[in-house]
């Protein structure tokens, strides 16, 4: 059973819930058809917890230092992320081996040393100018003042792995011949800690256009349980996933409804969230552009930002769970065939 708040209902449907309005929301459920259940099912099986353990295991050790931004342990972790998109042939959109984009230290609203974005790119089959970016940020809080690391394991660790798992699964799919038909960026983001200036830089200097580019689905704590759910741990708090494109909404839930049956929490997706949450992480930069998202989000839980949050601390079957849902969603928005539609352009809402 999904957790529904009364504002954020009213989020959805607004003043607008008359009767009319509510058959057009009907009928944009209904329009929603579900592709390939058999070749996602297939392919979220190649997503494991053991792989997801081993990556963060590595990604979280105290070898990349915190990966504060543009300091040698982030680097470091950038070079462990461009090294596997490598080992698995997944290509950089820029080909060849670059697979940074590259920040300069003059972007930066303090004195940050210059750092990178990670990218790797599937191209899609039929509509390769459609874009999704999957995305997740590399950078973390360093090592504190008394010389402890904060590894980030949760804060961002686990969306990092989410995204390599991701990725795999989409290459193997490509490789046997049933890859996305639209194209997917998997963008692993740096400077969140420090303001989201990744994702600024990104959508300042997009590598493809913004236009183009049809939803974001940011992954930013997906690890752990937050105290609210301890005696039901099986949820994921979503977040922005109606404020543009209810579409978008609706092909989240018929997918969970069908494969997962998670709890998907919108508790935080009211507008007037003290938490701000909607505004906190690296999709935000992508809604100012127009872009629907999706947050996808544990909530915080007693080691947030601190340096007790380390990898043996998440639920690693859980972390396989959720990576399942974000990477069956990402299958039917790449693979249905029209591009997921903002509400203002959608036929049967307007």
């Amino acid at each position: 059973m999904k957790t529904f708040y009364f504002l954020s209902l009213f989020t959805l449907v607004g003043t607008c819930s008359t009767p009319k309005y509510t058959a057009k929301i009907q009928n944009l459920k209904d329009s929603i058809q579900l592709s390939d259940s058999t070749l996602v099912a297939k392919y979220t099986n190649t997503i494991t917890s053991d792989e997801l353990k081993t990556h963060l295991y590595k990604f979280a050790s105290n070898e990349f230092e915190g990966r504060e931004v543009g300091e040698p342990g982030q680097k470091l972790a950038a070079e462990f992320l461009k090294s596997y998109y490598q080992n698995e042939n997944i290509e950089s959109p820029y080909g060849g081996d670059n697979y940074f984009q590259t920040i300069p230290s003059s972007f930066f609203l303090k004195d940050i040393k210059n750092s990178e974005n990670v990218l790797a790119y599937i191209e899609g089959s039929k509509k390769p100018d459609e874009l999704i970016i999957i995305s997740a940020h590399l950078d973390h809080l360093g090592i504190s003042i008394d010389g402890k690391i904060n590894n980030g394991a949760d804060d961002d660790g686990s969306g990092t792995v989410a995204l390599m798992e991701m990725a795999q699964a989409f290459n193997i799919a490509k490789q046997e011949g049933v890859g996305p038909k639209r194209s997917i960026l998997f963008l692993h983001l740096t400077a969140e800690e420090i303001g989201k200036q990744g994702s600024e830089f990104y959508t300042k200097y997009p590598v493809f256009p913004l236009d183009n580019t049809i939803t974001n689905l940011n992954i930013d704590m997906i690890g752990r349980v937050d105290d609210i759910h301890k005696n039901n741990k099986d949820y994921i708090y979503l977040i922005g996933s109606d404020r543009l494109s209810k579409e978008l909404h609706y092909i989240s839930e018929k997918v969970n409804n069908t494969y997962f049956n998670i709890n998907l929490d919108y508790k935080y997706n009211a507008e007037n969230d003290s938490n701000r949450y909607y505004s906190r992480s690296d999709h935000y930069n992508f809604a100012l552009h127009g872009i629907p998202v999706i947050f996808y989000f544990n909530g915080e839980h007693e080691d947030y930002h601190k340096v007790s949050d380390t990898p043996d601390k998440i639920d690693y079957p859980l972390l396989e769970k959720r990576t399942k849902l974000i990477f069956a969603t990402a299958w039917q928005i790449a693979n249905q065939e029209h591009r997921v539609a903002l509400d203002k352009d959608h036929e049967l809402l307007n």
